[in-house]
């Protein structure tokens, strides 16, 4: 039976642990740690999972997956790195830390993984890219793969490609949400109630996200669609246009790309 430590339980700690339950996973193959004892213990408690110290956890455990914020990761792989058996599969889910970092922290032969997740994990609808460190095997891969895909979907990625999937995906949807609160502030300047308007775009959103994935068509060609030369879609896209709108959102992707690889520089 594979048992799971997981290091850290905010959101994306919670998201994954309900996840896996919900995927088959049993309560009792799940150690959970946090720093903070109220918080695991209300996580312990909705879930009915174990919980335990750093080292007690990573010495009952297959692989150990940390979810912890980046200030934090300085502190917590060490201590992992001293507590796990040698071949525990490590599986970092901490924006901007390295697969040479991790590794430096981790006795030598520990295979690791990187993971760059996202939100809409919290309803299984998660995007992951996962990255294999030096000692990692194909099963590694896949069964790293296999714990993401419990919420959402996953896909293998070299790491050199992470920042900028850090800057697409992992940011991208307070991109989207920035795009949904402009939409529905402009309903209400149209005179429409806010909750008519948050309505409307909401599910507006939701239903062209599924048109986009099911239908495999272009982005391009779904716009053109919607766009009849001289009519109300084509006015809209010429303010955009106006606006750069398409140029700011390079811009900002290009500077949370910049970021995310501040956030990896090597500590010193």
């Amino acid at each position: 039976m594979t048992r799971l430590a997981i290091i850290g339980t905010g959101v994306m700690g919670e998201t994954l642990i309900a996840g896996l339950l919900r995927a088959g996973w049993e309560p009792g193959q799940l150690t959970v740690v946090d720093r903070y004892a109220a918080r695991v213990a209300e996580v312990a408690r909705r879930h009915q999972v174990k919980t335990g110290t750093i080292a007690q956890a990573c010495a009952a455990a297959d692989t150990v997956v940390v979810v912890v914020k980046p200030q934090d990761a300085p502190d917590v792989f060490p201590q992992v790195g001293e507590a796990i058996e040698a071949g525990t599969l490590v599986v970092s889910l901490c924006a901007g830390v390295t697969i040479d970092q991790m590794e430096a922290d981790l006795p030598a032969g520990t295979p690791v993984i990187r993971v760059m997740p996202n939100t809409p994990a919290q309803v299984d609808e998660g995007m992951a890219a996962v990255s294999a460190g030096h000692e990692a095997t194909e099963e590694h891969l896949q069964h790293a793969v296999d714990l993401l895909e419990a919420v959402g979907k996953a896909m293998v990625v070299p790491e050199k490609y992470q920042d900028a999937v850090t800057a697409i995906s992992g940011s991208g949807p307070a991109y989207l949400f920035f795009v949904v609160e402009a939409m529905i502030d402009a309903g209400v300047m149209l005179g429409l109630p806010r909750d008519i308007a948050t309505t409307l775009v909401s599910q507006t959103m939701y239903g062209s996200a599924k048109l986009l994935v099911e239908s495999g068509e272009h982005p391009t060609v779904l716009r053109e669609r919607v766009t009849s030369p001289g009519g109300t879609t084509a006015a809209a896209q010429r303010k955009l246009e106006d606006h750069r709108v398409k140029a700011a959102f390079m811009e900002a992707m290009e500077a949370a790309r910049d970021r995310s690889a501040e956030l990896a520089t090597p500590r010193a």
